[in-house]
C-alpha cells in the first residue's frame, strides 16, 4: 500500500509543477474497450462478482448516527436495509419481508422496528422477527428462524459503512483509510439524481484534471490550473489533488507547516464507487449505484461539522451551488459520451498519461474480474 503525502510534502509536489508547469504522470496509458462499457454481460459480471462480494462503500456512518437509524436502497441491483442496532452495531439485511417478500422498509430515517406494510410482520432492529398478526395462522412458523435475511458481512471503518452482500472468502476487508471524517461531523443533506450514463463513465469524469479548461471555462477554470494534478494511489484506491490558485498565499509560509486546507480539493476514489470530495468547510461522499448500462443512482452525502454547519450556512451554500455548478457541466459530457457510445466510432477509449487514476481504477476492475471469474469457474 502506497503512503499518502502528508500536507507540507503534497504542497511541495504542487509548487513543483507550478513552477514547470507540469503534472503527474502515468507510468504508460491505457486503452478500455468501449465493449466493456456496452456488454450487459460485462455489467451483470461487475454487479455480482466485484460490487455483491467485496466489501463495497455503502455510505458516510454519519447518515446512521444514533440508534434507530436506517438507510434502505438498492445496491447492486438488491434491495438492503442497513440499520444502526440497539447495541450501535450497523447491520445489514436483504429488504424482504420473510412472509412474502415485500420490501420492509422504504428511504431514510429513524424507526424503532421495521413493520411490512402487506400483512404486519415486524421487525427489531437486529432483524430479529418479533411479531405476526393472527399468528395461529401460521401453526408451522419459527420466528427464532425467520428474522430478516444478513448480508454476509458488514463494517463500519474510517467513517465509513462497509458491505459485503455475498460471501467471498478472500475479499479484503477495507484497511488503510484516510481519516477524512472528523468524530463531530454530521449529516447536513442526502441528494438522490439519475445519470444517464455508464457507472464507469461517470466515475471517470471526477478522477482527472485534463478537462478543466475545455468543461469548466467559467467555473473551475478561472481558479484552478490546467491539467495539473498529484496523483497517489492506495491498494485499489485513489487520491487526486486539484489545486487553487490561492495555493500561492503558502509560498511565504515555512515549507513544514504548509496546510493546503482550503487551497485544494481532493478527490477520493474509494473503489470501485465510491467518491469523497474534500472542500474548506464540508466533505461531499458520492456514491454510485449503476442502475443499467446506461443509467446510473448518484446519492451524494454532504457533511460539515457543527460549528461550521451553524456558523458559516450562507458560505456553504455559495460554495455549494458553484460546485453544482461545475458539476453539471461534467454530467452534460458524461451524458453525451453516453448517447454517441453506440456509434461505432471508438473501438476503445485512450486513457493518457496524464488521466492515471482512471487507468488504476479500470487496471483494478479488470483483475478483481478475471481472478473471481476464474475462482467461480473453478468452484463449478
Amino acid at each position: 500500500m502506497s503512503r499518502l503525502l502528508d500536507a507540507p510534502s503534497l504542497a511541495a509536489r504542487l509548487f513543483s509543477h507550478i513552477d514547470s508547469q507540469t503534472t503527474d504522470l502515468a507510468e504508460a496509458s491505457w486503452r478500455e474497450p468501449v465493449a466493456n462499457y456496452r456488454s450487459q454481460e460485462r455489467l451483470d459480471d461487475e454487479l455480482a462478482l466485484i460490487f455483491r462480494r467485496s466489501y463495497l462503500p455503502f455510505c458516510p456512518s454519519a447518515a446512521l448516527p444514533e440508534v434507530g437509524s436506517f438507510i434502505a436502497r438498492e445496491a447492486a441491483g438488491v434491495p438492503l436495509l442497513v440499520t444502526r442496532g440497539s447495541d450501535g452495531v450497523v447491520r445489514g439485511f436483504r429488504n424482504a419481508c420473510r412472509h412474502r417478500g415485500a420490501q420492509v422498509a422504504c428511504g431514510a430515517g429513524r424507526q424503532s422496528s421495521f413493520t411490512c406494510r402487506y400483512h404486519g410482520w415486524t421487525y427489531d432492529l437486529e432483524g430479529g422477527l418479533r411479531s405476526v398478526p393472527h399468528e395461529h395462522g401460521f401453526p408451522d412458523l419459527k420466528k427464532t428462524e425467520r428474522g430478516l435475511v444478513p448480508v454476509a458481512n458488514i463494517v463500519e471503518r474510517g467513517g465509513i459503512v462497509f458491505v459485503q452482500q455475498e460471501n467471498e472468502p478472500q475479499a479484503e476487508e477495507p484497511t488503510g483509510l484516510p481519516a477524512l471524517f472528523a468524530e463531530d461531523m454530521s449529516l447536513l443533506s442526502v441528494d438522490e439524481m439519475t445519470i444517464n450514463a455508464n457507472w464507469k463513465i461517470h466515475a471517470e469524469s471526477f478522477l482527472e484534471g485534463y478537462h478543466i479548461r475545455s468543461t469548466h471555462r467559467e467555473t473551475f477554470y478561472p481558479v484552478q490550473y490546467d491539467n495539473l494534478n498529484v496523483i497517489e494511489y492506495f491498494e485499489r484506491n485513489a487520491r487526486v489533488t486539484f489545486p487553487f490558485q490561492n495555493i500561492e498565499k503558502l509560498r511565504g509560509v515555512a515549507c513544514t507547516d504548509r496546510d493546503v486546507a482550503g487551497t485544494t480539493t481532493q478527490v477520493y476514489h474509494l473503489f470501485p464507487n465510491m467518491l469523497i470530495a474534500t472542500f474548506l468547510r464540508r466533505l461531499v461522499v458520492v456514491v454510485l449505484e449503476p442502475i443499467s448500462l446506461c443509467q446510473t443512482r448518484q446519492i451524494s452525502y454532504t457533511l460539515a461539522a457543527p460549528d461550521t454547519a451553524r456558523k458559516e450556512a450562507t458560505e456553504i451554500k455559495s460554495d455549494s451551488d458553484f460546485v453544482a455548478q461545475g458539476a453539471n457541466e461534467d454530467r452534460a459530457v458524461v451524458e453525451a459520451i453516453q448517447k454517441s457510445i453506440n456509434s461505432e466510432a471508438n473501438a476503445f477509449f485512450e486513457f493518457g498519461l496524464f488521466e492515471g487514476a482512471i487507468s488504476h481504477f479500470h487496471r483494478n476492475l479488470q483483475e478483481l474480474l478475471d481472478q473471481r471469474r476464474k475462482r467461480s469457474l473453478s468452484a463449478s
